[in-house]
């Protein structure tokens, strides 16, 4: 298993907007994050290309351009859970009533919307993935980041976003809260941070608490020696070393 450290990293919530509140928040972390209203500015994208975005993908590209900044690019890996569902939904329920789509809609309520955007929006070729892997999903988003180092990949950026899910589907949410965002840029390391499988979990042996996108950031960005992510379907040993 390859080693890795946290070269960057940056993160984008309505009621956590800097680094600094973030930091401030990963400290001594409560759930619900704190309110906040607007979205993310983005003011990196052109103002005919922000307005097609909508709050998720603009929270996503907003901490992927400031994790990256103007590092060289690379290998980009993209996470979410339910990605661009709120603008299916709606796909859904104009279609329902006989109404007709919008193409442009359409192309960006794939689960990799927000990767092709940020892609052309930096005019960059480099390797893009979109991960989906339930409550693991930003653990997913690290291990094929961290294939990526393996392969010889420099550095990789991984872009974790969630969001509230839509009606009717709100139930189906075990941690329902606001958009929020965060981006690690990601390189080898010969004593580092490192993720590996465990077994299956029994259901009721899930940990509670935050949701599993924020304690990835958590354990990411703090000094904590271990984080264990169990999963009925298997879980995740984030573990620091060195």
């Amino acid at each position: 298993m390859t080693d890795f450290r946290v070269r960057r990293w940056a993160a984008w919530a309505p009621g956590l907007q800097t680094q600094e509140a973030w930091s401030a928040w990963l400290a001594s972390p409560a759930w619900p994050l704190p309110a906040g209203e607007g979205q993310a500015p983005l003011a990196e994208v052109p103002a005919m290309t922000r307005r097609r975005i909508d709050p998720l993908g603009r929270a996503a590209l907003q901490a992927a351009w400031w994790a990256q900044g103007d590092v060289p690019t690379g290998p980009v890996v993209f996470a979410s859970r339910w990605g661009e569902i709120a603008r299916s939904v709606a796909l859904l329920r104009e279609l329902a009533r006989g109404e007709p789509l919008s193409p442009t809609a359409f192309s960006l309520s794939v689960h990799n919307a927000s990767s092709a955007v940020y892609s052309i929006a930096r005019g960059d070729t480099a390797n893009y993935a979109a991960v989906s892997a339930g409550p693991a999903s930003a653990a997913a988003g690290i291990c094929e980041a961290v294939g990526l180092l393996a392969q010889g990949a420099p550095q990789v950026l991984v872009v974790s976003v969630e969001a509230e899910l839509p009606e009717p589907y709100q139930d189906f949410d075990p941690h329902p809260g606001p958009t929020r965002a965060w981006a690690v840029l990601l390189e080898p390391a010969e004593c580092g941070l490192r993720l590996q499988a465990m077994p299956p979990a029994d259901a009721d042996t899930v940990a509670a608490g935050l949701p599993p996108d924020l304690a990835a950031l958590r354990f990411l960005t703090g000094e904590a020696p271990q984080w264990r992510q169990p999963a009925p379907q298997g879980g995740w040993l984030w573990s620091r070393h060195g």
